[in-house]
């Protein structure tokens, strides 16, 4: 077949194929060129999930006539003062936006500049341009695409649902609206009700307001603050506490120079920095911003503009890391806020015809008490410090004021009472003291490695041969740990020395755990990983267990390590370690409020 040269209209589409996917494509391109004409107000409207409306109209700056005519064309842009591609300050900067979505669907811009008398109105119509007219608009821009993908009608074919696809134009108004704070979005369609986000005040209060506003004020209530500078590079924003988490990443909102990217470079720096407190399967919530000169980043290398490429990306990694973990260490003495709402939901009336009295329906499994337990069938405290209480063991007030307070009682063998000054608290034994064991061990292999104690008569324990063949092989690491082993014969390995900290274990159970993490070991994992692995593991057998019983002392002298203790708020898995009611909590649950 010979070469021969496609026709304009073919070359628009093939162009429009690569910048309009889907309706959402179109609202984040509109978006982005209000956003760079300065407007402060951006209102979007859509029909049947974008597919037969999109309507974008903006207080910017608008255009002229001449501007007008020419923004229709291909690779035309007022984004580039020259024609340095690498100093790219604006969202958009291509200048094939409107040419392709012109080319696939009805399109009609009407604008005015401060400079005309009148606004002007241009359509385009399957890459049919029409001449500028005369119109009627204030200053600013509005947008309309109608019927995308008439041109193109195979594409159509690709759309999913309505619903589907206006939640993905409210998921490119989300991020787009945690970007800019300081400008007022709307978003209508006949999907959902409209949402509105009000321009909030400048600096961190305004940027945190907005977030609350968009990932809810749950989010808000358990935000961390990030901030860290390198070498001119710049991460702030807000994190939630580890135990505040999701199933999924879609939760994690990354921007860099303000434009919204999907990176694996800095996914994969949030989960290093969550390592320590996540499990594999939970995922944080946070909307990191990474600001750095723009010669510092390339955002060519994708047609949508939805990703980049850094010059220095093993300083931008090394950077959230390094903010995460800081902001995390600091903050995470705390519990999520939501424990305590999660408390009161479980109590939750049942429903009683009118003038009868309120009868509490029976606990959910995993709450407060055994569901099949009877209301007032509990048994006595495992150990209650008030049946010892004088003058001389009664918390005084200084204890109440720390802030988990001074134990009351123990539950079930399992969980510490707490009385502060204006609640209680209560404590999972066995997370609070697995996270203690969990930094002694982090502190021990930082100073001067772990120390061992030898068991007088080693411990021989059965396992599978490759699972025999992972535990050699990684025997120098579990040394530096102070698990030492070694084989004993093709099924079993022995186990000679234990971490001293760790006082008696379970060696057996805490070498069959550690032969089934490594099986899912990958040869890539960074070795300082695989050791924080290990050392989870060996804190999880390493600590209090739950249905051990406790004397007045032992829980008051856990609930004073806990507060000094980094990352305390939550165990190795990401689960919270206590829950905090305030009295006003309990009020609620007595209909006192």
């Amino acid at each position: 077949m010979p070469v021969r040269q496609l026709s304009e209209a073919v070359i628009n589409r093939i162009a429009a194929g690569e910048v309009v996917e889907r309706p959402a494509s179109v609202v984040k391109e509109l978006v982005e060129n209000a956003l760079d004409a300065g407007a402060r107000r951006i209102e979007v409207l859509t029909d049947g999930g974008g597919r037969r409306l999109v309507r974008v109209s903006d207080d910017g700056e608008g255009m002229t006539r001449a501007d007008l005519a020419l923004a229709v064309e291909r690779h035309a842009t007022s984004k580039l003062a020259d024609d340095d591609l690498i100093a790219i300050r604006t969202l958009g900067f291509r200048g094939e936006a409107l040419p392709s979505i012109g080319a696939v669907a009805r399109l009609s811009i009407t604008t005015r500049h401060a400079s005309e008398p009148h606004a002007w109105a241009v359509a385009v119509d399957a890459g049919v341009k029409s001449e500028a007219k005369p119109a009627a608009l204030g200053i600013g821009t509005r947008v309309e695409v109608r019927d995308l993908f008439h041109a193109t009608p195979a594409r159509l074919k690709f759309l999913k649902l309505d619903r589907t696809e206006a939640e993905a134009v409210r998921e490119v108004v989300r991020r787009l609206a945690m970007s800019r704070p300081d400008v007022a979005f709307t978003l209508a369609g006949e999907e959902r009700a409209p949402v509105s986000f009000a321009a909030a005040l400048p600096g961190a209060p305004g940027r945190l307001a907005r977030l609350g506003d968009v990932l809810g004020a749950e989010f808000r209530a358990n935000a961390v603050a990030i901030a860290a500078e390198r070498e001119g590079v710049v991460i702030d924003g807000y994190a939630a506490l580890p135990t505040l988490t999701r199933a999924n990443a879609l939760g994690q909102y990354l921007f860099v120079n303000g434009r919204p990217v999907r990176d694996k470079l800095l996914l994969g720096a949030v989960r290093a920095a969550y390592a320590d407190y996540l499990p594999r399967d939970r995922h944080p919530l946070l909307a990191l911003f990474v600001t750095l000169d723009a010669r510092e980043v390339d955002v060519n290398v994708h047609p949508a503009k939805a990703e980049v490429r850094f010059r220095n990306a093993g300083l931008v990694r090394a950077l959230i890391v390094h903010a995460l973990k800081t902001a995390l260490s600091r903050e995470a003495t705390r519990a999520t806020s939501t424990g305590g709402s999660a408390t009161i939901a479980a109590f939750r009336p049942a429903l009683r015809p009118r003038g009868a009295p309120y009868i509490y329906a029976p606990l959910r499994s995993g709450g407060l008490a055994e569901p099949a337990q009877a209301a007032f069938d509990t048994g006595l405290p495992a150990a209650d410090l008030r049946a010892v209480a004088d003058a001389a063991t009664e918390p005084s007030a200084e204890a109440r004021n720390h802030p988990l307070g001074a134990a009351r009682a123990q539950v079930h063998d399992t969980y510490i009472v707490a009385q502060t000054q204006d609640g209680l608290v209560i404590v999972d034994q066995h997370a609070a003291h697995e996270r203690i064991v969990y930094e002694r061990l982090k502190a021990a292999l930082e100073k001067a490695g772990v120390a061992r104690q030898i068991l007088l008569i080693p411990e021989i324990v059965e396992l599978d041969e490759t699972d025999v063949e992972r535990i050699t092989a990684r025997a120098d690491e579990l040394a530096r740990y102070g698990l030492v082993v070694e084989p004993f014969g093709p099924g079993a390995v022995a186990l000679r020395e234990t971490p001293g900290l760790l006082g008696e274990i379970d060696g057996a159970g805490l070498i069959r755990d550690l032969a089934e993490h490594m099986a899912e070991w990958d040869e890539a994992l960074p070795l300082e990983r695989r050791l924080m692995q290990v050392a989870s593991s060996m804190a999880c057998h390493g600590s209090v267990r739950a249905g051990r019983r406790l004397k007045p002392e032992e829980m008051n002298a856990l609930l004073r390590e806990m507060e000094v203790t980094p990352n305390s708020g939550q165990c190795n898995h990401g689960r919270p370690t206590y829950v905090e009611l305030k009295l006003a909590d309990i009020e609620r649950l007595f209909g006192r409020r």
